[in-house]
Parts: structure tokens; C-alpha cells; sequence
């Protein structure tokens, strides 16, 4: 699946709204911290200064992360996803030893396996990659292997 960001509508927008506050709302706010800071003199024991050309930095890598990532993302048509493989965009449910979990097959970006989002190229989510229901398989955990069971692909 290469190095193109895979996300769904929803993590596309979460993107997008992130980029525009940043640039919209916090680049303007740490330029004037620059400004004011400035006002104290001597730059070179400027802690305030400091501090806010840091935090600019920040800014500025994040920004151009999130517009690389706007750039080079394919969106996945969740509503077009095929119900019979897990694919990414698939929600499933599987059984874990008895204990039966949900989670949604996404891309790196939008991961957040505590909220049940899977990325695609996690040690889970590859091994629930192209499963259809019913299949039965051994996940390799950090704790030891697991027995799986696919209960659901929605």
C-alpha cells in the first residue's frame, strides 16, 4: 500500500481544521510573542524569546507535515468498502480469547488504537488485513500469541 496516507473523510477533515487553526490562529499568536519578547533587549539571555522562536518551529514543521499529508492522502470511501475482506475502512468485530473487540481498519495517520482506530500497518491491523468473517487466526501479542476470531465485518 506504499507511502500514500490513507484516510478517511472524517481524518481528512480533522487535518485540515488543525492546519488552518495553526495557521490561521497560532502562527499569528507566536509572532507577536517574537515581537513582544523582542521588546525585553538583549536577545541572547532572552528566555522569552527563546521560548517563542521554539514554539514557532514547531508550528512551522507541523504545518508542512499537514500539508504533506493533505497532498499525498487517498481517501477511502468507507461507503464503498467490500463487506466479505477486511479492508481498510472496514470496522470489525473480533474475539480475542472470548474477548470480543471493535475497531475500525484506518491509515497511520488516524490511528488511535485506545478509540478502537487500527492502522492498516500495525501488527494487528496487517493480521486482520484481507480476513473475511468467520476466519480464524494466531495474532503474535507482546504478551504471547492470541487465538482471533472474526466475528463481524461491517
Amino acid at each position: 500500500m506504499g507511502n500514500i496516507n490513507y484516510l478517511t473523510e472524517e481524518g481528512l477533515q480533522k487535518i485540515k481544521e488543525e492546519l488552518e487553526d495553526l495557521k490561521n490562529v497560532k502562527r499569528p499568536e507566536v509572532v507577536k510573542k517574537i515581537d513582544a519578547a523582542r521588546q525585553f533587549g538583549d536577545l541572547s539571555e532572552n528566555a522569552a524569546y527563546h521560548d517563542a522562536r521554539e514554539e514557532q518551529g514547531f508550528i512551522e514543521g507541523r504545518i508542512l507535515e499537514l500539508e504533506s499529508l493533505v497532498k499525498n492522502s487517498e481517501i477511502v470511501d468507507t461507503s464503498a468498502v467490500n463487506k466479505d475482506c477486511i479492508q481498510i475502512g472496514n470496522r470489525v468485530k473480533v474475539d480475542f480469547n472470548g474477548d470480543k473487540k471493535e475497531f475500525e481498519i484506518v491509515g497511520a495517520t488516524e490511528a488511535d488504537p485506545i478509540n478502537g482506530f487500527i492502522s492498516y500497518n500495525s501488527p494487528l491491523g496487517d493480521s486482520l488485513l484481507n480476513k473475511r468473517q468467520g476466519d480464524e487466526f494466531e495474532f503474535q501479542a507482546p504478551k504471547g500469541k492470541i487465538k482471533c476470531k472474526i466475528l463481524e465485518i461491517k
